[in-house]
């Protein structure tokens, strides 16, 4: 009975705490003033930050729900501006149908450590959103602000090196997403002459790393990610720096999902590479395929596959077949390098046209690898595949041990962009004999 009436409280005590939380929201919005603007939104940041997980999800469907643009409103504007389509109107419309919890936001933004908790905010928003899709347009208000506040004119680029501040590297061994860095000799070997990191950040948040990327410097393109990592290498001379390879990019901060960051610092990195070292002629990279077991053991209709030429699609049937006997019907089996190493050598063909079309033809789809669809995206060509490239767990597991490398042409960087948005994958010779 105590129990009940502690918990009884405890939850009236939440309620009336989301309760004056909105109404300060409400009172942000309606203040004109800066300095008790500062002063309420930092109280409101710091009471959102203390509200247990149902009542922020209670915050989130307050925002959605209570702050949108009125209806009638917007419908009484968008007849007037249909009527006389003028500038006033168009301002009007426009003023009105932005719903107001943006102002909201950016009022946040302006407090000291603004940007940094609406980041946070978004990150707790995006864990609800799958669940709740009410609040997707919530999110697209976070997403439309963020992508605003973080657009690449205002990020800073930075080389991270063994002489970069210690919060700063350890960070940089978090947050590495792709592969991980097993402690401080690793990293080491990861920032030494023939290995570069580097990373975005934001004014508003000088100490956080935004995304950084891991640049091997070589002789020629890269076939397999160990020789890359392996912490007990010995360093190249510089005079054999032909080869810029990108072989790991990570996000730091999963509440900038979906904001522009990757592809333009990939090419910014490219741009100074070629300024400090002009030898450097071909900019590359070494990338995971991690989509592509999903979607082998799946077993789509290969026939239906978007783009698909005359006499592909039964050369992938055969090759499926080749694999279901080397398999044993579990094409799932291929995820040990035991399976792979006994592969024929027709075997390892097949698994390799399966994944060349995978990338050719499934890329452009919305349900494409991931990492296919940013690099082609971003400009890059679809250049080698490279089976054994990665024999790690992840490798196996998602991709078979396959590899990939891109090739970013920076004179051609647009061109194949433009092919990707029209549903073409620019890929190299080599590729196409695949098919």
């Amino acid at each position: 009975m105590l129990e009940s009436l502690k918990n009884a409280a405890r939850r009236a005590g939440n309620d009336r705490a989301l309760r004056s939380l909105m109404l300060d929201c409400r009172r942000l919005l309606s203040e004109r003033g800066e300095a008790n603007s500062v002063a309420i939104a930092r109280g409101l940041v710091a009471r959102f930050s203390n509200l247990p997980d149902d009542q922020q999800a209670g915050f989130f469907e307050r925002l959605s729900r209570d702050f949108s643009p009125d209806p009638k409103a917007v419908l009484a504007v968008a007849q007037a501006y249909a009527d006389e389509p003028s500038a006033d109107n168009l301002i009007r419309l426009t003023h009105l149908a932005e719903p107001p919890r943006q102002e909201l936001l950016r009022r946040i933004n302006r407090t000291p450590g603004g940007t940094a908790h609406i980041v946070a905010m978004r990150r707790k928003l995006l864990a609800r959103v799958k669940a709740q899709p009410e609040l997707r347009a919530l999110e697209a208000d976070f997403l439309h602000l963020l992508s605003s506040w973080f657009n690449p004119g205002f990020l800073q680029m930075q080389k991270v090196d063994w002489g970069s501040p210690a919060q700063l590297l350890e960070q940089i061994i978090h947050h590495e997403a792709v592969h991980e860095i097993d402690g401080w000799d690793d990293l080491r070997r990861r920032l030494q002459p023939d290995r570069r990191c580097f990373a975005f950040f934001h004014p508003q948040l000088p100490d956080e790393p935004l995304i950084f990327v891991e640049v091997a410097l070589l002789p020629e393109m890269p076939g397999a990610i160990a020789p890359l990592i392996d912490k007990n290498s010995q360093p190249l001379p510089p005079d054999q720096f032909k080869v810029a390879a990108f072989y790991s990019i990570s996000n730091c901060q999963p509440g900038l999902k979906g904001v522009s960051l990757g592809n333009f610092l990939i090419k910014r990195v490219a741009e100074q590479l070629k300024r400090e070292l002009p030898q450097l002629k071909t900019f590359c990279t070494l990338s995971p395929i991690p989509g592509f077991a999903t979607w082998l053991v799946r077993r789509d209709d290969l026939a239906a596959l978007p783009g698909l030429k005359r006499g592909e699609a039964e050369r992938l049937a055969q090759a499926r077949e080749l694999l279901d006997e080397a398999s044993g019907g579990d094409l799932a089996a291929l995820a040990t390098a035991a399976t792979l190493d006994g592969l024929a050598e027709a075997e390892r063909e097949a698994l390799a046209r399966l994944c060349a079309a995978y990338l050719v033809h499934v890329s452009t789809t919305p349900g494409g690898d991931a990492v296919a669809r940013f690099h082609l995206d971003n400009g890059a060509r679809l250049e080698r595949l490279n089976p054994s490239g990665n024999l790690s767990r992840k490798g196996l597991k998602q991709s078979f041990g396959m590899m990939v490398n891109y090739l970013y042409d920076l004179q051609k960087v647009e061109t194949s962009h433009e092919k990707f948005t029209q549903g073409d994958v620019a890929h190299s010779r080599a590729v196409a004999a695949l098919l």
